[in-house]
């Protein structure tokens, strides 16, 4: 099995010295994907929700350059800033994953990369 790195323009840019999803065999495996725009490489301006529909929405561009999609994740990590904002995050994240959701954690984390309000890693099965 030949490990296989997967990039997409449609997602940001590693920030530092890893790929945005490695595939292997059958799975995919994402790195912890902030909020940042594809375009600018900055944080999206906005509230936990609008920080994590464009993680999700870097997640999703990211599983379907590696061929697989988000109805194929089977696990998430979620790591916020502050777990009050929970139920705000867990609102969007129900938004993409409505049908039979993946299994997840959920962790409250002292800090996270350029100070966002949310990180998540994802495990999926490729095309």
């Amino acid at each position: 099995m030949e490990k296989v790195v997967i990039s997409t323009n449609n997602a940001p840019a590693a920030i530092g010295p890893y790929s945005q999803a490695i595939r292997m065999g059958n799975m995919v495996f994402l790195s912890g994907q902030i909020p940042l725009l594809p375009a600018t490489g900055e944080i999206v301006q906005g509230d936990i929700k609008v920080q994590t529909r464009q993680v999700l929405e870097n997640v999703k561009h990211i599983l379907e350059a590696a061929g697989s999609s988000l109805d194929k994740v089977v696990k998430t990590t979620v790591f916020m800033k502050d777990l009050n904002d929970y139920a705000a995050m867990n609102a969007v994240y129900l938004e993409f994953f409505s049908h039979k959701p993946p299994a997840r954690s959920a962790v409250q984390a002292a800090r996270l990369p350029r100070d966002a309000g949310v990180e998540m890693e994802v495990i999926a099965f490729g095309g």
